[in-house]
């Protein structure tokens, strides 16, 4: 029903700075957020930030000052702009988005980009 299209992970030198974007296509709902979650092997999914269609915005602590997401409702994109990365940061990030079209929440998820933070 949703397909999440993502792109700009990478390798990157500790204290550098990457972009990633997503874009949702199909039946968007305008009630919905956009964020992205980000996953170690071994260890449980986290959500890093996520923006709403209310214009409320919340992020992790880990990345708070760092990070700053925005999405463009328009075209149905999201983008996470991530400054300082540390190599903490390095993870496979997952692009979110979950629709209030029924009663409950419904979750689609992109298939995954690679972030590496070098030392």
């Amino acid at each position: 029903q949703v397909q999440l299209e993502e792109s700009g992970g990478g390798l990157v030198q500790e204290g550098g700075f990457l972009r990633l974007s997503c874009k949702a296509s199909g039946t968007i709902f305008s009630i919905n957020s956009m964020g992205w979650y980000r996953q170690v092997s071994g260890k449980q999914r986290e959500l890093v930030a996520a923006a709403h269609s209310d214009g409320s915005t919340n992020y992790a602590d880990f990345v708070k000052g760092r990070f700053i997401i925005s999405r463009e409702n328009a075209k149905n994109t999201v983008d996470l702009q991530m400054s300082r990365l540390e190599p903490e940061d390095t993870a496979v990030y997952y692009c979110n988005h979950r629709s209030y079209w029924r009663g409950s929440p419904s979750d689609y998820w992109g298939q995954g980009t690679q972030v590496t933070v070098s030392s």
